[in-house]
C-alpha cells in the first residue's frame, strides 16, 4: 500500500486572517474552502476568497497534525514569516 502525502497550508482570507490546515489533496481542499465543491470549513466560507500562501509535506497524518498545531499556536507574525516571497 503506497503511503499518502499530507500537507499543511497557510491560506489567505479576503481579509487578510490566516487560515491553516492539513489534507491529502491541495487542489480539492482550496477548491472546497473557495466555494467550488461542497465542503472547506465554516471560517473561511465567510471569508472567501482565499489564496494559498504555504504549504510543506509530511509522510503521515500524525506529523501534519502535530506540524498544524505548531502553527496554529503562532501569532501572524510568526506565521507570514513563514512564507517566504516569491
Amino acid at each position: 500500500m503506497q503511503e499518502q502525502t499530507w500537507f499543511v497550508y497557510i491560506l489567505e482570507c479576503k481579509d487578510n486572517t490566516l487560515y491553516t490546515g492539513v489534507t491529502t489533496d491541495l487542489d480539492r481542499r482550496l477548491a472546497e474552502h473557495n466555494g467550488d465543491l461542497p465542503g472547506g470549513a465554516k471560517y473561511t466560507r465567510a471569508r472567501r476568497p482565499v489564496r494559498l500562501l504555504y504549504q510543506e509535506t509530511h509522510e503521515n497524518r500524525s506529523q501534519a497534525c502535530k506540524r498544524e498545531s505548531e502553527i496554529k499556536k503562532m501569532n501572524s507574525e510568526q506565521k507570514r514569516s513563514l512564507i517566504k516571497p516569491i
